[in-house]
């Protein structure tokens, strides 16, 4: 029913793959032999060739990321070559548009909208590939592509590396001695005699310190050592933005945001910028307060003047102060295997889908499989690896692997997907206690996994997040984030692993309350990313100097409070220049919209567990995918246009 997941055989990956990509072009071939090409003879079984070939893929990719070692580097890296140059010669082959064109033209009347929707896609990524342009020009997007994911790729590499090769030592106790004893104690080490602890670059490391480090020289020193990671990626970013440019240029847009925005919602520059600076603007008055707030209760410690390193530090002990809230006394309550039933069982609740361990292999002992089932039936798979570890990329993501569709002989093929996040670590003696920033996380994440998993569309090139525009992929995982502050929600979970006892409700009320703390300074801090991102994109940025330089006019213009001057925050912004976000990272505020708007109906209705809403949503927008554009899908659900307003009330930002 499922493949497998197997990571042995690594070294015999590349061989494999050239045997792969070759029957997929031979396959093709005879594809383009057919006189009479129709949609059943020709785009379905050339689409589950491109499925093939991605679940080929997938586990390759994957293994890198969450068990990076030298070998899985260098697979990688033998792979990459073969991926792009096969890629770009696809997307590329004139007689596949041509073919493609021909059946939209002759059998328009005969297709389905779904069906439709998978040509209009195709054509468009075709033409975008460049496939009508002449050979020289074929052959140098050829180049460009290739060259793109190495520096992608090498870009992510070195953040790695630079996260793993730093080490800061304390052997003070007065240093850590504000730090929770959970993270203390996976920090402590015994070296001659003498107890140290040591701090890292990895996310569950690091926060700990910055956020309760009690050293102010130390929370700069690790502060440091983050935003200034391999101040190499200074060159490839440089690399990267030439490269960007030219590939638009050559393919008749003015600026590679221009580029990008003929596959997302937006449908101008002018409507993202304006979008952004409206936030901006909404949000301002409330980020001067938040930060004038802080630098009070920091002169409480003779902080005069308020550091970036700061930040964390002081924000938790007045988090702590205005709310009584301590997120470490909350961890104990959070415990990894307890929050994960707690929350299968609430996804059971509102969308009718139950979650069974699997025997399948995994890549590692702490990750785990779990079947999924609808009224009884088996209907997809997903893979959940939630602790941090050394060989692991920082972050949290899901990734698809399978896709739900129907071939063309009829049968369905139940889709698979993965969960990866950097939770604190479990040892023997020590449970996976979690924040419940970590908990937002795991339903942000599992939001995105669920709208590929619960798909319903019978074509592959759409179905889940296949085909889904950039500036929306977020809504269904921001959309799930929501429940992760119910009250009712919670108490599904929220059960200290050591009594059972249930979290309180006026331990609950603290945590929805600060739900909103600093949230205009959150909002800013992601407007001035999002800003950043997309004019680094509207025109060639030639050298680091000037990539600083536009950072800098954005911080002088948009930040509330002004990082130091060695904080390179763009050497590690690994969305745009190691993944997908490129001329998109506006997308995190433009799908919160929706997101929010569509929680806010669950808010009116007064019942969070509103199932016949829940199952609304579930058939309007998660069964659908991405077979047609999302504004037509929210209008479905919603019945009507979505609000910005929704977002800024649940903010906080707007009463």
């Amino acid at each position: 029913m499922f493949e497998e997941f197997n990571v042995n055989n690594l070294d015999k990956t590349k061989e494999l793959l050239e045997i792969k990509l070759k029957e997929s072009k031979e396959q093709i071939e005879k594809l383009l032999e057919l006189e009479n090409k129709t949609y059943d003879n020709f785009v379905k079984p050339y689409q589950e060739i491109g499925e093939c070939i991605n679940e080929f893929l997938t586990p390759m990719f994957h293994i890198d990321s969450v068990k990076n070692t030298e070998i899985t580097t260098k697979v990688h890296e033998e792979c990459l070559p073969l991926i792009s140059n096969y890629s770009t010669e696809l997307s590329q082959n004139v007689n596949i548009y041509t073919s493609l064109k021909d059946i939209q033209d002759n059998d328009n009347t005969s297709l389905n909208n779904i069906q439709k929707k998978v040509l209009e896609n195709e054509i468009r990524d075709f033409e975008l590939s460049g496939c009508h342009l002449n050979n020289n020009l074929k052959n140098r997007l050829k180049e460009i592509n290739l060259r793109q994911s190495e520096l992608s790729h090498k870009f992510s590499q070195n953040l790695l590396n630079a996260t793993n090769s730093y080490e800061m030592i304390i052997e003070d106790y007065e240093d850590v001695r504000e730090i929770p004893e959970s993270d203390l104690e996976l920090a402590k080490f015994e070296e001659d005699g003498k107890i140290k602890y040591k701090f890292t670059l990895q996310m569950p490391s690091y926060i700990a310190y910055i956020t309760y480090g009690s050293n102010r020289d130390k929370r700069e020193e690790i502060y440091k050592a983050y935003c200034t990671r391999a101040p190499e990626n200074g060159k490839i970013i440089e690399e990267i933005l030439t490269l960007k440019d030219e590939k638009s240029k050559i393919l008749g847009f003015d600026s590679y945001a221009q580029y990008s925005l003929s596959t997302k919602m937006a449908k101008s520059e002018d409507e993202v910028i304006d979008f952004l600076y409206e936030l901006a603007k909404k949000g301002k008055v409330g980020g001067k307060n938040e930060v004038e707030e802080i630098k009070e209760f920091a002169k409480k410690d003779g902080i005069e003047e308020l550091k970036s390193f700061d930040l964390s530090y002081y924000s938790e002990k007045l988090k702590k102060e205005k709310y009584d809230l301590d997120e470490e006394l909350y961890r104990p309550y959070f415990e990894k295997e307890s929050v994960l039933k707690g929350f299968f069982e609430f996804l059971n609740s509102i969308f009718n889908i139950e979650f069974k361990v699997s025997n399948t292999p995994t890549w590692d002992e702490k990750a785990t499989a779990y079947d999924i089932y609808e009224s009884g039936k088996l209907s997809s798979r997903i893979y959940i690896d939630l602790e941090s570890r050394k060989d692991k990329r920082g972050g949290a993501w899901m990734n698809n692997w399978h896709s739900y569709y129907v071939d063309k002989h009829n049968n369905i093929h139940l889709p698979t997907a993965y969960i990866v996040c950097n939770f604190p670590q479990s040892t023997k003696d020590t449970k996976s206690l979690l924040r419940h920033s970590d908990v937002v996380t795991l339903f942000h994440e599992m939001g995105h996994a669920l709208h590929h998993l619960l798909s319903k569309v019978p074509e592959p090139f759409v179905s889940g997040i296949s085909g889904v525009a950039w500036d929306t992929v977020e809504f269904p995982s921001q959309f799930l984030e929501y429940f992760s502050y119910d009250k009712t929600v919670l108490k599904q979970f929220a059960k200290h692993y050591k009594t059972g006892e249930i979290l309180s409700d006026e331990a609950i009320d603290k945590i929805i309350k600060a739900r909103n703390f600093q949230s205009s300074l959150s909002m800013i801090r992601q407007v001035e990313f999002a800003l950043f991102d997309f004019k680094l994109h509207q025109k060639l940025y030639k050298n680091e100097d000037d990539v600083q330089k536009l950072l800098n006019e954005i911080r002088d213009e948009i930040s509330i409070i002004k990082p130091p001057i060695y904080n390179k925050f763009q050497n590690g912004f690994s969305h745009i220049f190691g993944g997908g976000y490129a001329a998109g990272y506006y997308s995190y505020k433009w799908a919160e919209v929706l997101s929010a708007d569509a929680y806010y109906m669950f808010i009116e209705s007064e019942n969070t567990f509103n199932k016949e809403l829940a199952l609304k949503y579930k058939k309007a927008i998660l069964e659908k995918g991405g077979s047609s554009d999302m504004n037509e899908l929210f209008y479905e659900f919603a019945q009507r246009e979505p609000s910005v307003d929704s977002l800024l009330k649940i903010d906080g930002i707007i009463s």
